[in-house]
């Protein structure tokens, strides 16, 4: 699982907040043809219903060690692919990318050269500042050199143009060719202002990914982002770890969006010199940046900076399965769950990360929803499509792929209901919606959910942003309202002790070989949750909402120019 919340409260603090190391890239040679066969079929007979027995042989065989941890571009892949491709055919779901079930993921690995230093003129001073322990950079170009010379400095509070909130760090300049430097998180975080933004809970505007992303739109040449740890919610060895090594994008001739030539990170102390260079109290900063009306600050420096990378282009899969519509093909519920994992590494004892639970588990989910929407009696009025991606463990890329390549118009897809990494541990009370109150999907499940006799609880590390960690965020960055829910910590069997337990048995597990597969797992929770979830897609499918984000949400006016620009279309060749 790439940068999220896991099944319970424990694993808030295991994934740091969101910076952990990624997963090693697709291979740049084609696997062994003879690798390319499926795994064998088992005798298990698939019932038409979501079935505990179903979901576990799915999970069961997915988390083997014969997909050998569902590396992308390895042996593994291939297996894996096949195998959900013949579950898709099995279950009657037709090609989802015109006659093919297969998309092709392209993908850049860049690897910043660690020697790299970034000098920063202040008066007759420099600050000389080495790669890891004073600063990391990188860049998204795809370019293996990059040349910043004599770029001037300017602090942009927490680098946010947020117009529905009325708020906006880069009003009154001209940034290009310029370097913003700006704090991470919101401006109510440090602040503990309930009233601004929404305080200690992140928003879209806190995470590090929009701040580069939102520098690169106004044409800044770098962004740095001064790191402190109750921001991040991590520390700065992460950052440095997480920055060292492969870093992985789409090219840019498949998703075009304004790129940085440099961002990165600075640690505190560095920020401080900084500030203090240009008369300025980094403490004074983060208060002033915290309050409406907040203007940029020159911070009298420049920046320079020669950046090397090596760069390598690579290859995967996602797998697109589509159950057509009766009566308007052309529309559409999609669910999705990323297949990709870990793979398997070099050395002695268990070295396969079967990931069973992240997410074999996500793609058992989607496959035993699709069965149970191809067993009905009448067909979904509005086509279902059944999306697996890969490269989520390397940074969401091939759901950003596939939102920059849709097999259905976003503008015709109704909503997106997202399966990562599911709980395991029986049923509960809750059911947890990461990154609730965001859209109207919510008013679809909280019925269901009550009729099972379950409320709706948001996850519990709101500071940590986790909604915008899984693969449904790229759709919900393209306006498409997208759910995230699973079974939550208070269980049926032991209340929330036990559910606190379950989640820290499974921290313990977390991108480990001991991820895998376990007969003893309770899953009634997993049915439970899948019916709910069914449930929702079942309404949205069979009816004409269209549902949108909730006021004051930051996705919503994609959505709303959206639905004023929708038209009907014709009918993808997939739900003819």
């Amino acid at each position: 699982m790439y940068r999220k919340s896991m099944i319970g409260v424990a694993v808030g603090a295991l994934l740091l907040a969101g910076c952990g190391k990624q997963a090693e890239a697709p291979t740049a040679t084609a696997p062994d043809a003879s690798a390319t066969v499926p795994a064998p079929a088992s005798d298990h007979a698939f019932d038409p219903a979501i079935t505990a027995a179903d979901f576990a042989e799915l999970t069961r065989t997915l988390a083997s060690d014969e997909f050998e941890g569902r590396g992308p571009g390895s042996v593994g892949e291939e297996r894996t692919v096949e195998y959900i491709r013949a579950q898709m055919q099995r279950i009657g779901l037709q090609p989802g990318n015109g006659d093919s079930y297969f998309q092709e993921v392209p993908m850049v690995e860049t690897t910043a050269d660690p020697a790299t230093r970034l000098s920063i003129k202040t008066g007759d001073q420099t600050l000389d500042l080495a790669f890891g322990s004073d600063m990391v950079v990188g860049t998204r170009t795809g370019e293996p050199r990059v040349s910043v010379r004599d770029s001037e400095m300017v602090f942009v509070g927490y680098g946010v143009d947020a117009p529905e909130r009325g708020w906006n760090d880069y009003a009154g300049q001209d940034w290009t060719g310029k370097t913003v430097v700006m704090f991470v998180n919101d401006p109510g975080f440090h602040s503990n202002d309930e009233k601004l933004f929404d305080g200690r809970k992140m928003t879209y505007y806190g995470r590090w990914t929009y701040k580069f992303e939102e520098a690169a739109r106004k044409g800044a040449a770098a962004a740095l982002i001064v790191h402190d740890t109750p921001g991040a919610s991590y520390g700065w060895e992460v950052v440095r770890n997480s920055w060292s090594g492969p870093q992985y994008d789409l090219p840019t001739s498949d998703d075009p969006d304004p790129r940085l030539p440099v961002q990165g990170w600075i640690t505190a102390d560095v920020a401080r010199k900084l500030f203090a260079s240009a008369g300025l109290d980094l403490d004074e900063a983060y208060r002033k940046a915290g309050k409406p009306g907040f203007k940029p600050v020159p911070l009298k420096a420049t920046l320079s900076v020669d950046l090397n990378s090596t760069t390598t282009r690579k290859t995967s899969r996602n797998v697109v399965g589509v159950l057509p519509g009766a009566s308007r093909a052309d529309e559409a519920v999609l669910y999705m769950a990323h297949w990709d994992h870990l793979g398997k590494h070099e050395g002695e004892g268990d070295t396969i990360y079967n990931g069973a639970v992240d997410n074999a588990t996500g793609v058992a989910g989607i496959l035993e929803i699709a069965e149970a929407f191809a067993s009905q009696e009448q067909r979904p009025e509005r086509s279902v499509v059944f999306l697996a991606v890969t490269l989520e463990e390397s940074g969401l890329l091939g759901s950003r792929y596939y939102v920059a390549h849709p097999t259905f118009p976003l503008e015709k897809i109704a909503g997106v209901i997202n399966l990562d990494a599911m709980s395991v541990a029986g049923r509960s009370r809750d059911f947890v919606v990461t990154g609730i109150g965001s859209s109207e999907l919510e008013d679809i499940l909280k019925p269901i959910a009550a009729m099972q006799g379950r409320r709706l609880e948001g996850e519990a590390s709101v500071q940590s942003g986790f909604y915008f960690r899984s693969d449904h965020f790229n759709f919900a960055k393209a306006g498409v309202p997208a759910l995230y829910a699973k079974g939550g910590n208070d269980l049926v069997e032991g209340g929330k002790a036990a559910g606190k337990a379950a989640s820290e048995a499974y921290a313990g597990n977390y991108h480990q070989p001991s991820d895998e597969f376990d007969p003893s797992w309770n899953l009634d929770g997993v049915v439970e949750d899948l019916e709910a979830l069914h449930a929702v897609g079942r309404e949205l499918a069979g009816g004409d909402r269209w549902p949108n984000w909730y006021e004051g949400n930051p996705f919503k006016a994609t959505r709303d120019r959206m639905m004023q620009t929708r038209q009907p279309a014709t009918a993808p060749a997939a739900a003819q």
